[in-house]
């Protein structure tokens, strides 16, 4: 195991980075795109089951098709990075917007009462009142989110899209288990720190709030 990262860890540490740059992009836009989303379904709450059953259906696709999929896509289709990061975009999308949803509709509807009756606004009452009191639920959402594109990213190497699982299936051809070690024990090392750290976070707000 130390030899072969010794011999390889140049390699190890650029694959590292790759699967770091796609997690974290795919993880950035689908909180760009779910925290507006997951408000306006907190406002519009008719359309909450039909967003957020659609989101789930996504997740029920494998890994493995749905990369196959957007392959065929004009706008993301292709070799490369483009369609990977689409795809844990959409694997991370529900998570967020269903975190942002549950945190602000859980908020006691007598503390947005009583915003409203002080005089504010929707907008304040959504940034000073139901935001920093939902903030425990939607760090919740991130770390799994977070988690789940670190662990699905290992599959983007099936299309050509670098990452960690460049060396757990090249090991897995050539039948080196010190290959795929080096390309799990990094994954799994990112997973678990990142899933430590958030529920520090987490944990943290949860005490604030109270």
């Amino acid at each position: 195991m130390i030899a072969y990262f010794l011999a390889n860890r140049a390699e190890i540490g650029a694959l590292t980075l790759q699967h770091l740059g796609l997690s974290g992009a795919a993880l950035g836009l689908a909180v760009l795109a779910g925290f507006p989303l997951g408000v306006l379904l907190t406002r519009r709450r008719r359309l909450a089951p039909w967003v957020l059953g659609g989101a789930a259906a996504v997740q029920t696709i494998p890994s493995v098709a749905l990369l196959g999929l957007l392959l065929l896509l004009p706008a993301v289709g292709g070799i490369g990075a483009r369609p990977a990061v689409t795809a844990l975009f959409l694997y991370s999308l529900m998570t967020v917007v269903e975190s942002v949803y549950a945190g602000v509709v859980s908020v006691d509807p007598a503390l947005v009462d009583a915003g409203r009756g002080l005089g504010m606004t929707e907008r304040q009452i959504l940034r000073l009142v139901e935001l920093p009191l939902a903030l425990p639920v939607l760090v919740s959402g991130l770390r799994m989110s977070a988690v789940l594109c670190l662990g699905t990213a290992t599959a983007a190497s099936y299309i050509g899209a670098g990452g960690l699982g460049d060396l757990i299936f090249r090991g897995v051809g050539r039948g080196n288990p010190y290959m795929v070690a080096w390309g799990a024990l990094p994954a799994t090392l990112m997973a678990v720190g990142v899933h430590l750290a958030l529920v520090a976070w987490e944990r943290r707000l949860a005490r604030e709030v109270r």
